[in-house]
C-alpha cells in the first residue's frame, strides 16, 4: 500500500490513495504551502511554538482544504507520549483552529462522518488508520515511548472494542518521521522496545561501535500493526525521513523548538462535513 507525495493549491503533502478511495481522505503535511515566516516557514500547524495564531489557523485551513477534509469539525489531541487512544465525536471539535488540543491522548478515533482527526509531529511518527467496513478512522502520534508501548496496536484494539472493527479490515498508513538513518539513541530506546516487543525488537535495533544505537521506529510500528492483525498488504510505510530533508520537514532533533510542527489528518467522508 503506497503513500505518495502530492501538491494541491500550492500545499505539498503525502497521502495514501487506497484510504482515500475507501472514503477516508488523509494527509501527512510537509512544511511547504503556508503563510508563516521563519523559523516557522511556511506551513506551520503547531499552536504552541510561538507563531501568530491567525497564521496557524490559515495554515490549518490550507492543509485541510488541500487534503479534502473539513476544518470546521476538527479534533486535536494534547500529546503526552503515552499509549492512550481516545474515542471522540463532533462534540470534541475545537472552537478555534489556532487553539491547541487540551485532552491528554496520543491517539484519536471516531466513527462519525465529517469529523477530522489531527495528530502532530516533528520527528515522531504519525500513523493514520481506517476501517471502511465499520466507517472508523484513527490518528496516532507514535514517538519512541508510544512505539515501545505499542500505541498503533492500541489504536487497532480501541477500534475493535469501541466500534466492532476487525483488524483484517483496517488500513494503516505510517507517515514521515525520523528514520533508521538518523535516529541515534542511547540504551533507553532499545530497552523500551525490548520491553514492548521482546525478541521481535532486535531487528529494529542496530548497535553502533561507539555504544550508541540506531533504531527503526517505523519498522517497529509496522511490527505492532502486524501483531495486532492488520494484513501486511494493508499497511503503507512512507520512507521519508524528517531529520534528513530540511526542505520538506521540520525535525525536533535537528532544530529543537525553533521550528514549526507537522501534522497528519484523516476524516471519514459523509454527512456532517
Amino acid at each position: 500500500m503506497e503513500i505518495t507525495k502530492k501538491e494541491r493549491q500550492g500545499v505539498l503533502f503525502y497521502s495514501c490513495d487506497r484510504m482515500t478511495q475507501a472514503g477516508f481522505p488523509n494527509g501527512f503535511s510537509t512544511r511547504v504551502g503556508g503563510v508563516s515566516p521563519a523559523p516557522w516557514d511556511s506551513l506551520n500547524l503547531g499552536a504552541t511554538l510561538g507563531d501568530q495564531p491567525e497564521r496557524v489557523a490559515e495554515n490549518i485551513r490550507r492543509f485541510c482544504r488541500a487534503v479534502g477534509v473539513s476544518h470546521r469539525n476538527l479534533v486535536k489531541n494534547h500529546q503526552v507520549h503515552g499509549d492512550l487512544v481516545r474515542p471522540v465525536t463532533s462534540a470534541d471539535r475545537i472552537e478555534h483552529l489556532e487553539q491547541p488540543g487540551t485532552d491528554p491522548a496520543d491517539g484519536l478515533t471516531t466513527d462519525q462522518a465529517g469529523v477530522a482527526l489531527m495528530a502532530f509531529s516533528a520527528d515522531c511518527v504519525p500513523v493514520l488508520l481506517c476501517d471502511p467496513v465499520k466507517g472508523v478512522a484513527a490518528a496516532v502520534h507514535s514517538g519512541w515511548r508510544g512505539t515501545a508501548l505499542g500505541i498503533a496496536a492500541r489504536a487497532v484494539e480501541r477500534m475493535a472494542d469501541t466500534y466492532g472493527s476487525r483488524p483484517r479490515d483496517i488500513l494503516a498508513a505510517i507517515g514521515p518521521g525520523i528514520s533508521l538513518c538518523c535516529f541515534e539513541t542511547d540504551e533507553d530506546v532499545p530497552r523500551g522496545l525490548r520491553q514492548g516487543l521482546g525478541d521481535r525488537a532486535e531487528e529494529f535495533i542496530h548497535p553502533d561501535p561507539g555504544g550508541k544505537f540506531h533504531v527503526d521506529l517505523k519498522g517497529a510500528i509496522r511490527r505492532w500493526l502486524l501483531d495486532a492483525g492488520v494484513p501486511e498488504d494493508q499497511i503503507g510505510l512512507c520512507p521519508a525521513c524528517t531529520a534528513c530533508d530540511g526542505t520538506l520537514f521540520w525535525s525536533h532533533r535537528r532544530l529543537g523548538l525553533s521550528r514549526g510542527s507537522l501534522a497528519a489528518v484523516i476524516q471519514r467522508e459523509g454527512a456532517g462535513e
